[in-house]
């Protein structure tokens, strides 16, 4: 059994990189415009936006620049003072800790539904912990600074008139919190080499708790209540020398389960993230059966062409007779993943996460690999020498030559003739062949085929039609001949 040192915890590139640069916590009461805000701040939509109070739980880190200065922004669930909900003491715990981590607060309130009592509320706390603070009015198109006069009953000082929706005065506020923030000069790194993984799976399969694990801290919400995880959360990290971006997804329930519309939007956002991923960790819970809607979230992932892990979680506790219960359920309902690993693991206790990790490496290597020609056209030779395809009315189907066509999932082209009629059973003999020959592990590969154009399709004949006659009656007897 494996613990928590087999994989260290470090601190996320984001989180040292805020060391370096300005750090700004977006805080205030749910509802209020703060994910608005951090999407606009880092110009994407990685945050979930909906008119519903207390939509994000987690905190999330993302980057942003403006004018050439590059700055550290983080979203957070709103602080709600008068709550006595479980969820929402913990997603007031994750605000508390971005705020610690901030250079500046930005406290964000509605300017159209005035001044709250849990407005006060925060501006007493933040008060308390001794960082700047800037006092934003949100939702304030059309406004002037007489209608939110109000706000400054808060102590904060003059409240700064902003709409995170439509942009109205974000460029000068940018520029006064960066005003002493160098400008860069460096060219953006693109492709850094970071391994970004996906963790998908149902509801309260252990996939918040993974993370958590992985990074030695509680980075985000973590409960027995299912549902927790709403948005898809970013976590950087460091392990054996690589760096990570771990995407904690919502779960995916059966779609006669999903009622809420924030609900619909996770299940966008888990898709989205299963799309931007190098691999995808598919988590189970061992302790509960695996059934026919865990098979379709692994085939959309598999359809989506990404390479996969399949983790088994809460494995620990169980008996042999449930452990040989579970594996067989494994190859009994997901045969179509032979190509996939397996990790038994327990996400609260460490166990198997060493092995995990290694598969995960393993198969961003397989789907990023660069697959040269030569070697690609000797084994093609090799497997058509040792079975070659079928023949179609007498004519043998010909594979001339292959080439790599794609990485992320790899993909190969092989051209010949007819090879629109190979059948289903010798194209998974050929993947199965490449995949073996290039250790590609864990990795839907996929091959396509080309078959080249006949020089003389649709070339009209010269000879005459005599000349046509006696051509035919030529091979006619020539045909005989040779019976």
């Amino acid at each position: 059994m494996s613990s928590i040192p087999e994989v260290p915890p470090a601190a996320s590139p984001d989180v040292e990189a805020a060391r370096m640069l300005p750090v700004i916590a977006l805080v205030g009461r749910p509802n209020v415009g703060k994910s608005t805000l951090f999407n606009r701040f880092t110009n994407s939509r990685d945050a979930l936006v909906a008119d519903y109070a207390g939509l994000t739980r987690d905190r999330q880190y993302g980057q942003g620049t403006f004018e050439r200065k590059r700055f550290i922004v983080v979203d957070t669930g709103g602080l709600m003072p008068e709550s006595a909900d479980a969820l929402a003491l913990l997603a007031e715990q994750q605000a508390r800790i971005a705020i610690e981590d901030a250079d500046t607060v930005l406290f964000l309130v509605d300017a159209k539904a005035g001044l709250m009592a849990s407005d006060i509320e925060i501006a007493n706390v933040l008060r308390k912990l001794g960082k700047p603070v800037r006092l934003l009015a949100n939702k304030s198109e059309g406004m002037t600074k007489m209608l939110v006069a109000d706000f400054y009953k808060l102590g904060l000082g003059e409240p700064t008139v902003i709409s995170a929706e439509f942009g109205d005065g974000i460029g000068g506020l940018l520029r006064d919190l960066l005003a002493n923030t160098p400008q860069n000069t460096e060219e953006p790194e693109w492709d850094d080499g970071t391994i970004r993984v996906a963790i998908v799976g149902r509801p309260n399969a252990g996939k918040s708790t993974l993370v958590n694990r992985l990074i030695g801290e509680d980075r985000v919400l973590s409960s027995e209540q299912p549902g927790t995880t709403r948005d898809s959360i970013s976590v950087p990290f460091e392990w054996g020398g690589r760096k990570f971006e771990l995407i904690d997804t919502a779960g995916v329930r059966r779609k006669s389960r999903v009622t809420e519309v924030i609900e619909k939007f996770s299940i966008v956002k888990t898709l989205q993230a299963i799309d931007r991923a190098h691999v995808v960790i598919s988590m189970v819970d061992a302790q509960d059966e695996i059934g026919t809607h865990d098979a379709r979230i692994m085939g959309l992932v598999a359809h989506h062409g990404r390479a996969m892990v399949l983790a088994v979680n809460k494995w620990d506790g169980l008996d042999m007779d449930k452990r040989k219960w579970v594996r067989d359920m494994v190859d009994f309902k997901l045969p179509f993943l032979d190509y996939v690993p397996v990790d038994f693991v327990s996400a609260l206790h460490g166990s198997g996460l060493r092995e995990l990790m290694e598969h995960v490496v393993a198969g961003y290597e397989a789907t990023t690999r660069e697959m040269a020609t030569p070697e690609l056209n000797r084994v093609l030779i090799a497997a058509v020498e040792k079975h070659a395809p079928h023949a179609i009315l007498g004519r043998r189907i010909k594979l001339r030559y292959c080439h790599q066509s794609g990485r992320n999932p790899p993909a190969i082209m092989i051209h010949g003739n007819q090879t629109d009629k190979l059948k289903d059973s010798y194209v998974s003999y050929l993947a199965n062949t490449f995949r073996e020959a290039f250790k590609l592990q864990g990795v839907p590969l996929k091959l396509e085929f080309k078959t080249g154009d006949n020089p003389f399709k649709n070339k009209k004949s010269d000879l005459s039609p005599a000349m046509q006659m006696k051509a035919k009656r030529l091979a006619a007897q020539s045909a005989r001949t040779k019976k």
